[in-house]
């Protein structure tokens, strides 16, 4: 499938994350990444910085390996898939995810929802 634009993208990024425990894991290695970046900042100890691509990749890979069982959005969108994370984390946040997720065809429990054909 040829993706052209990042909204186009979007969808596709949220059937690859269907599952309820693969976004678990990916809203933890996004907290953590956040969280070791605003610590190397206000620390000063730049070295954290270092434990930033380990923390967000490691979760998301081992997401996709263990639960969803698919291939990360990574290796073929890079900068969109980094885009989507953070606007799945903070959707998620701010309790505004489920719309996006139902628009794209997947039901709460992470199933597809008839006729979407994904």
């Amino acid at each position: 499938m040829r993706l052209r634009r990042f909204a186009d993208f979007w969808p596709h990024y949220l059937r690859e994350h269907a599952r309820p425990g693969t976004r678990a894991l990916h809203y933890a290695g996004t907290a953590l990444v956040i969280l070791l970046a605003v610590g190397a900042v206000a620390s000063g100890d730049l070295r954290l910085m270092a434990a930033v691509p380990i923390a967000g990749y490691g979760f998301a890979w081992a997401s996709h390996l263990l639960v969803e069982r698919n291939r990360p959005a990574t290796f073929t969108h890079p900068l969109w898939s980094l885009g989507a994370d953070f606007r799945m984390f903070f959707l998620w946040l701010s309790g505004r995810l489920g719309p996006e997720l139902r628009k794209a065809g997947i039901a709460a429990d992470g199933t597809f929802e008839a006729g979407d054909g994904a």
